[in-house]
């Protein structure tokens, strides 16, 4: 049996895939294209293992050659025995991310199962201040910024889905060679209002880590 190693995002991948092939093969009537997606959908989700091992493969491989509906959901609940949790943190971990923060109210972390999280996402409506904790690099980091509701559905910048969204803003702790003392830089995002939407929907943390090192580093 494999040791964990599945991480929230990459199995929002296989999902995708999945589901795909299922629809293939529930509504496709040319074998022929359904067998591009079975082709296809696997080596997708092989992309987001580069350094997997043999045994690793054959599991991620595993539902190239199902067809039925119950056979993928299946193969997907299999997979939860595979699943790499957020390291688990504390609420005084995450107070001391925010020292400047009075009071900081953080979210009911004994309530959450930490397999299907990517990043800690919660928000604070009495001052419009949104705050993300994520594990970069292996050390945990957070990021605060100003949250502006728009209202309205859009693209979140994290997870590429069409959801309600605000405008999440952040100042840069980087500073430019010989910059005035009052010097500052805000990088804004429209971001899904509801981290925990978000956390299912995101398939890639490339965007993530590279937002939150040009806020922190």
């Amino acid at each position: 049996m494999c040791t964990p190693f599945i991480r929230n995002h990459q199995l929002n991948l296989i999902k995708k895939q999945v589901g795909q092939l299922q629809q293939a093969c529930s509504t496709v009537s040319d074998p022929k294209v359904i067998e591009s997606v079975r082709s296809n959908a696997p080596f997708k989700v092989m992309e987001a293992f580069p350094g997997a091992t043999e045994a690793e493969q054959r599991l991620l491989g595993g539902f190239a050659p199902l067809n039925k509906p119950q056979e993928f959901q299946s193969y997907l609940q299999s997979l939860e025995n595979y699943m790499l949790p957020f390291e688990k943190v504390e609420e005084k971990q995450l107070k001391k991310l925010f020292p400047k923060v009075k009071k900081l109210k953080v979210p009911d972390l004994a309530a959450m199962d930490l397999r299907y999280v990517t990043y800690l996402g919660w928000t604070d409506i009495a001052s419009n201040k949104m705050f993300l904790a994520y594990h970069l690099n292996g050390r945990l980091v957070g990021v605060e910024g100003r949250f502006t509701p728009v209202q309205k559905k859009s693209v979140c910048f994290l997870c590429n889905r069409h959801e309600e969204v605000a405008l999440f803003s952040a100042v840069t702790k980087s500073r430019p060679a010989n910059a005035s003392p009052d010097y500052y830089k805000a990088i804004g995002n429209y971001m899904c209002v509801n981290s925990e939407s978000c956390n299912k929907n995101i398939t890639d943390v490339t965007v993530l880590e590279r937002f939150i090192s040009d806020i922190v580093l």
